[in-house]
């Protein structure tokens, strides 16, 4: 706690002065210009990996990033979503995996959350990742199957995104863009799903970020 507190500190006599504008323009409301969907890994900071301010992205986080089908949760992610996109108007959502993703290893292996049961629970929103990666890639180990979990995780989010009504409305008129990203911890790296190639791709200046068609995105299995 003690890290906190002085960074805490170092905060309101250091850097609070460089933002006094900000966090007034700030305080009469927000226009985030994304909804960015992510894990609640503390490796991961959607800040740091987008360099955005206070104001920028609105942020929703969960154990795996995981999406609900609407009407299938009690939780608060269906809420964040329609605050988001009917009230606060994004047009952009973003939902962003990670390697070596805790959530993602439990998934498969279910038998090992035991211990675990809400965790267990919650990772019943994610039964389409594991019968895809099981019935798919059951000839991939290790790693390498994790990370293919990762993926196709983060995919099987964006169609549970469009079952909520304020995605599909907007999304028919073409008012919304969707977006499927993987964060590469050990090399900061961020990979985009990119629909013509049907793989994850390096987002970098020869190629920006590119939204999702409004069709089916799983990979094909390898």
């Amino acid at each position: 706690m003690q890290k906190l507190a002085d960074g805490l500190h170092k905060f309101q006599t250091d850097v609070c002065r460089g933002y006094q504008d900000l966090f007034q323009h700030l305080a009469r409301g927000q226009r985030p210009e994304a909804l960015f969907i992510t894990c609640s890994d503390s490796r991961i900071n959607p800040n740091l990996i987008t360099q955005t301010q206070p104001g920028d992205i609105f942020i929703v986080r969960n154990v795996g990033n995981i999406v609900p089908p609407y009407g299938a949760s009690n939780g608060s992610e269906a809420a964040a979503i329609e605050f988001a996109v009917a009230h606060l108007g994004i047009k952009h959502i973003i939902v962003c995996g990670h390697t070596h993703c805790g959530a993602m290893r439990g998934l498969l292996d279910l038998n090992g959350l035991d211990e675990l049961p809400a965790v267990k629970s919650w990772l019943q929103h994610a039964e389409l990742t594991r019968r895809l990666v099981q019935e798919n890639y059951s000839h991939i180990e290790g790693e390498n199957r994790l990370t293919i979990t990762v993926e196709e995780n983060v995919l099987a989010q964006i169609e549970n995104l469009r079952t909520h009504p304020t995605i599909r409305a907007r999304l028919a008129r073409g008012e919304l863009s969707l977006y499927a990203w993987v964060f590469k911890i050990e090399t900061g790296q961020v990979f985009q799903f990119e629909h013509s190639s049907g793989q994850f791709a390096p987002i970098c200046e020869a190629a920006p970020p590119s939204a999702l068609p409004e069709t089916t995105v799983y990979r094909r299995a390898v």
